[in-house]
This record gives structure tokens, sequence and C-alpha cells, in this order.
């Protein structure tokens, strides 16, 4: 019989439970807004507009892509003014 390579899903819960998450930046969203995912046992979370970390939710799913790209167009439109200024 076959025994999984994979850990119970348990036991990385159990290590968050006892040692806390380890959170990682799995999406920077803007220059202050990132999306985290727990190491351990993958449980996502976000920045709040308080700058707390609250549960990624869709609702928050949904707000931080538009939030990304408002974000993206102002940097664009920025650096397209930077470069027509520097070639006058």
């Amino acid at each position: 019989m076959n025994t999984p390579t994979t850990k119970p899903a348990f036991i990385p819960n159990l290590v968050c439970n006892i040692f806390g998450h380890k959170y990682e930046v799995s999406k920077k969203v803007t220059y202050h807004v990132k999306e985290y995912q727990c190491a351990n046992c993958k449980k996502q979370m976000t920045t709040n507009s308080n700058g707390n970390l609250i549960p990624l939710t869709p609702k928050f799913v949904q707000i931080n892509s538009v939030l990304e790209r408002i974000y993206n167009r102002k940097i664009m439109r920025l650096q397209e003014k930077s470069y027509a200024s520097s070639i006058n």
C-alpha cells in the first residue's frame, strides 16, 4: 500500500495555531496595499483602508483588482508625462 507523501491537512493548521501564521506577500496591489498568504496553511489576507490585515474575501479580491487597474493606469500616465517632458 502506498503512503502519501503530503502532510495531513490538520498539521499546517496546528502549526499556525501554536506558533502563529507566517505571512508572505503574494501580490502587490499598490504601493501600500498587498495580499498575503500563510506559508503553512495557505490562509489569504489583505490590508484594509486602515492598514490592518483582514481575510481576503471575494469582495476584497474584486476591490483589489479594480484598485490595481486604477493604480497601474495612473503609473503609466505619469511615466508618459515624464517621458514627454524629458523630450522637450
